[in-house]
């Protein structure tokens, strides 16, 4: 005779058990509190980091137009437009190329100061100081910086005049 098999129904889980639930949040608990402080300061780190890019920029186009100007650094007074226009090898300027104002243009604006008390403007001063200008340009030198006192710091301390 054959025996007959009882067949069991297994048994299957239709749902996690609260054990395997509180797992799950405190995983979750864990990558949030490494997480978020890590994300709370990256928008800090982006404007450092597109500090130090536009001083880059300028200060390239700086060299660049020294380079081309026989040595000369453009004028104070005539900074942005020697920067942003097309130049003679005498550093005049006009806004179209032709054969005479063949040079530049080496930015296409003077950016914006990205951090601190004078964020958002993009005027010179000649001197560090004051609240009107975002950056500071020294003609005789050609040192371009921002305006900002130096108490105004980055996260490592680091003076954002100093960049």
């Amino acid at each position: 005779m054959f025996a007959l098999n009882t067949i069991r129904p297994t048994s299957s889980r239709k749902a996690f058990s609260l054990i395997e639930l509180v797992i799950v949040v405190v995983i979750i608990g864990i990558i949030g509190a490494i997480a978020i402080p890590r994300m709370s300061r990256g928008a800090a780190g982006a404007a450092d980091s597109g500090l130090i890019a536009d001083l880059a920029v300028v200060r390239s186009a700086i060299d660049l137009y020294k380079a081309e100007h026989g040595g000369d650094l453009p004028g104070f007074a005539t900074f942005e437009a020697q920067l942003t226009t097309y130049s003679d090898a005498l550093g005049n300027t006009q806004a179209t190329k032709d054969s005479t104002y063949y040079l530049g243009p080496y930015l296409r604006e003077i950016p914006t100061l990205k951090v601190g008390s004078n964020k958002g403007k993009s005027a010179l001063v000649a001197t560090q100081g004051g609240t009107t200008a975002g950056w500071v340009y020294d003609a005789s030198t050609g040192n371009f910086s921002a305006n900002l006192p130096g108490t105004e710091t980055d996260a490592q301390g680091t003076a954002y005049n100093a960049y």
